[in-house]
């Protein structure tokens, strides 16, 4: 499926087969759209709070296998939903064209003095 800019809203979520579900909705403040946002909220925190634990874990040489395997599961799962968060949010970016003086997408240009 193709999903235009501002077309569909990938969920947080997946449906009962696994595959993503998407909203088309045109309000933003509808309730499926609050609790999208809400739930995003929670992954994005279980996730900051993982990364920090994961520290805390990987500094204790005397962590078991078990733990670490329990770790790298959990973290396998926030990173998914934290990159559906982000897939999500960058289709609903609104469109932008380059600046007009710019060619696109070579980054930033250092300048030539830089190069002697």
């Amino acid at each position: 499926m193709t999903i235009q800019n501002n077309e569909l809203r990938l969920l947080p979520w997946s449906g009962p087969d696994g595959q993503p579900c998407y909203l088309s909705a045109d309000n933003s403040g509808g309730y499926l759209s609050r609790l999208a946002d809400n739930t995003e909220t929670q992954q994005l925190a279980v996730a900051a709070e993982l990364g920090e634990h994961a520290l805390e874990v990987l500094r204790d040489w005397q962590t078991w296998p078990n733990e670490l395997r329990l770790l790298v599961t959990d973290m396998a799962g926030a990173l998914h939903d934290v990159r559906r968060v982000a897939i999500s949010r960058g289709h609903r970016l609104p469109p932008t064209d380059p600046p007009a003086d710019e060619g696109g997408d070579e980054g930033p240009q250092p300048p030539a003095v830089a190069f002697n």
